[in-house]
């Protein structure tokens, strides 16, 4: 079943999807063939400046099986359950704007369009730079908060890389340093049985993707989070 996340009051609802699936901009992730289909993502820059920019995963066929689905099903439609179920968790993802399937000349086609992250950084991109000590703390106390909420919910990224967590420092009102994180790429996303279970496949993922995370840093992120699991 087709999910929509949200409509255009201009645009009818059945004309939706042909709306978006013919918005075009640059590749930022060119396509790539896989799943049975082909899957990719796009940029697009609004004609306002004002307006943010916005990412649109496009897929063709690209199916995910299981019990429930034995015949297929777009892997975008998993993803949207997964962005919508983490929000509930009060995890940060990007604000999605659009998301739908449906079946064009007998083929899957599927749209997840997602609103631009503004003052993130990859946690790849973080390590590029020399960063304080105590903005590294900052950063690695709200990474470990956020891991440990997402497998108290029993939920497991799948594709726990240091390229799909991104950061943004500031100070709030009273002036202290604050992080906050948003997880992406939530394609393999999926609900376990257990927190152990989702805990020790995401972390395991994590460790071995890393990007530069120095092993001070590592040790200290697993402090974090086992206490934070442990509440």
């Amino acid at each position: 079943m087709a999910t929509v996340i949200v409509q255009h009051p201009a645009i009818q609802a059945g004309s939706m999807f042909e709306h978006w699936w013919q918005c075009r901009g640059a590749w930022v992730e060119p396509l790539n063939k896989r799943r049975e289909g082909e899957s990719g993502v796009q940029l697009l820059r609004p004609r306002d400046s004002s307006h943010p920019m916005l990412y649109s995963k496009r897929q063709t066929g690209h199916l995910y099986r299981s019990l429930r689905h034995p015949l297929g099903r777009p892997t975008i439609l998993r993803e949207l359950h997964a962005y919508q179920a983490f929000a509930r968790l009060g995890i940060r993802v990007p604000k999605l704007i659009y998301g739908s399937a449906r079946k064009h000349e007998g083929q899957w086609q599927a749209l997840l369009v997602t609103q631009a992250l503004t003052g993130f950084v990859s946690l790849e991109q973080w390590y590029e730079k020399q960063r304080s000590a105590e903005h590294c703390a900052c950063m690695l106390a709200a990474l470990a908060d956020t891991l440990a909420r997402l497998h108290r919910g029993r939920w497991q990224h799948g594709c726990c890389y240091a390229k799909h967590v991104f950061i943004k420092i500031k100070h709030d009102e009273s002036g202290s340093l604050r992080a906050e994180i948003a997880l992406l790429d939530l394609e393999k996303s999926r609900r376990r049985w257990r927190t152990a279970d989702a805990s020790r496949h995401d972390m395991r993922q994590l460790k071995r993707h890393c990007g530069a995370m120095p092993e001070g840093d590592w040790q200290l992120l697993m402090q974090a989070y086992t206490a934070a699991l442990a509440t």
